[in-house]
């Protein structure tokens, strides 16, 4: 196997689709079935998880540095749009949120935040709407926390004020 530039030092944020932002802690070689593998050991805080990811796999998987200042600004525009939801069963649309989310696309997570954001004088969301919610607005926070260099918490402020600005 021909060595492989590696993507990403020990130190880098990056994004790993199903999981959010982590930080590479590591770089291991390691033998499996006779075979050696180089791997990236991520780290992922708020899960406290730690997660061991072959660099041969990193583009199959989808793992990513963090988003640009563009796509970032891309992202922050869309949550100013309108809600855009489509009439079908909400088991389906949950499923369409979930695969946002876990694509890791910054501007997709985006769109779920708006879609499911409620103002003040909105009826209340369902206990489904509220986790998938919750869980799409965590994973852009913790992504524009780690591009900004900010706690998650003013990070999730700053995105309420842009859903709060359409």
């Amino acid at each position: 196997m021909a060595t492989t530039r590696q993507a990403f030092e020990v130190g880098d944020n990056v994004v790993y689709p199903k999981h959010g932002v982590g930080r590479v802690v590591a770089i291991e070689e390691s033998e499996i079935a006779g075979t050696k593998l180089v791997m990236y050991v991520l780290r992922f805080d708020k899960e406290k998880m730690t997660l061991k990811v072959p660099v041969s796999k990193v583009e199959a998987v989808g793992m990513r540095k963090l988003s640009s200042e563009a796509t970032l600004r891309d992202a922050l525009q869309t949550l100013k749009g309108k809600p855009r939801i489509k009439r079908i069963m909400w088991s389906r649309r949950a499923q369409e949120y979930e695969a946002k989310i876990n694509s890791g696309d910054l501007v997709s997570i985006a769109e779920v935040v708006r879609d499911l954001h409620r103002a003040e004088d909105q009826p209340e969301q369902s206990y489904s709407e509220r986790q998938i919610f919750e869980a799409a607005i965590s994973r852009l926070a913790r992504e524009v926390a780690a591009m900004k260099n900010i706690d998650e918490p003013t990070a999730q402020k700053e995105i309420e004020q842009h859903l709060k600005a359409a």
